[in-house]
C-alpha cells in the first residue's frame, strides 16, 4: 500500500521524502516492518532512491508480491483461521 501511495505521488520533494520513509520502514536491515527480498533486489532499489521517482519499488514490489502468491497467500488458504471463514 504504501508504494501504490508513493507511485501516485507527483513532487519531487514529496517523492524523497516518501521513499526515505518506506525504505526506513520497509528496506532497510532490521527495519521495523522489513520485507523479504533479495540482495540484488535491494541493491536495485537503493540505488534508485538516489533519484526517486514513482518507479524506484516497482522491482521490489513485483518481487514481493510474487513470493506473497508463492508462499504467504497458499498458507493463507491453508490457515485455520481461513477454513473457518469460508
Amino acid at each position: 500500500m504504501a508504494c501504490e501511495d508513493y507511485k501516485k505521488t507527483k513532487s519531487p520533494v514529496k517523492l524523497a521524502s516518501k521513499a526515505k520513509k518506506i525504505y526506513e520502514e520497509f528496506i532497510q536491515k532490521d527495519a521495523p516492518k522489513e520485507v523479504n527480498i533479495d540482495h540484488f533486489t535491494k541493491d536495485v532499489t537503493i540505488r534508485n532512491l538516489v533519484e526517486p521517482s514513482q518507479t524506484s519499488f516497482e522491482l521490489a514490489q513485483k518481487r514481493i508480491h510474487a513470493l506473497m502468491e508463492k508462499d504467504s497467500f497458499g498458507r493463507f488458504l491453508r490457515s485455520e483461521q481461513y477454513q473457518e471463514l469460508i
